[in-house]
């Protein structure tokens, strides 16, 4: 199903599966949705992660020390879909899990799990053609990185192939959360409204409701994922739920936005599944 940001600012939120467990997952990611994300960016541990900073560093190893792999996300991915069927949800995973998956096979498998993107950190648009091949085949949208240091041809060759959103790096260097945002970000969004009417999610080092709003003020969404993370890793399993979910309703509430929708989303889950 399509990539829908239901108002502007939008949420999109990131989390680490299998951090701290996968019960747990499933738990905090139903909060988010109903706390009023508008996407989740299902997050797939990995061992050598180049982009990302401490914050999701360690959540990437707590889920790999408790075995979880990207057929466990996809497992997810589809108890999601079941669950809330209205929600955006994107595989957020580097290339070498999906290779020993096989391309195809992965396709496929996130087709059948109702995934709706793909983002690929360290897939580049200049080789990535049988990667878009086999994500067309499968009715996937392919979700790219733009950087502040990308010249103008890269960034229309970006946008030409994006599908969903493209997400515009708000700074260079690795993710994590930051005190204030620079201009570079705004000057990105800018540059890449040339070359595409579809929406552009701000992230890396948004934190805050003051950096959610301020980039309501240029983009169409914005990416919270080490700040989120961080709020996990220090609630702990059972009330990382109840954490994330306030943590959301503190971004949407400054800006105008209802703190969740579930009767758009979903049924609320019972409160058993809360505390898993």
């Amino acid at each position: 199903m399509p990539l829908h940001f239901q108002s502007r600012p939008s949420l999109v939120a990131y989390l680490t599966i299998g951090d701290p467990d996968l019960a747990a997952s499933r738990a905090i990611a139903l909060a988010a949705i109903d706390a009023g994300a508008d996407v989740l960016e299902l997050g797939v541990p990995f061992s050598d992660p180049v982009a990302d900073g401490p914050v999701i560093q360690r959540a990437s190893e707590r889920a790999l020390r408790n075995g979880v792999t990207l057929r466990d996300v996809l497992s997810l991915a589809a108890d999601l879909r079941r669950e809330r069927p209205a929600a955006g949800l994107v595989v957020f995973s580097y290339l070498n899990p999906i290779l020993r998956f096989g391309l195809e096979e992965f396709c496929a498998a996130a087709e059948q799990a109702g995934v709706d993107g793909v983002l690929v950190t360290d897939m580049i648009v200049e080789e990535a053609h049988d990667y878009l091949d086999a994500m067309r085949r499968h009715h996937l949208a392919p979700i790219f990185l733009a950087a502040p240091t990308s010249p103008d041809a890269r960034l229309e060759r970006i946008a030409a192939v994006s599908q969903g959103f493209v997400y515009a790096i708000s700074r260079v260097g690795i993710t994590g959360a930051q005190q204030s945002l620079t201009s570079d970000a705004e000057q990105l969004v800018a540059r890449l409204r040339r070359f595409t009417q579809l929406p552009i999610a701000v992230g890396f080092g948004i934190s805050n409701a003051d950096h959610f709003a301020a980039v309501g003020q240029f983009a169409d969404a914005a990416v919270i994922g080490s700040a989120l993370v961080a709020a996990i890793e220090q609630a702990g399993a059972k009330a990382a739920p109840d954490a994330v979910a306030r943590f959301i309703q503190g971004l949407l509430t400054p800006v105008g936005r209802p703190a969740g929708e579930p009767d758009l989303r979903g049924p609320v889950p019972e409160p058993a599944a809360q505390s898993q």
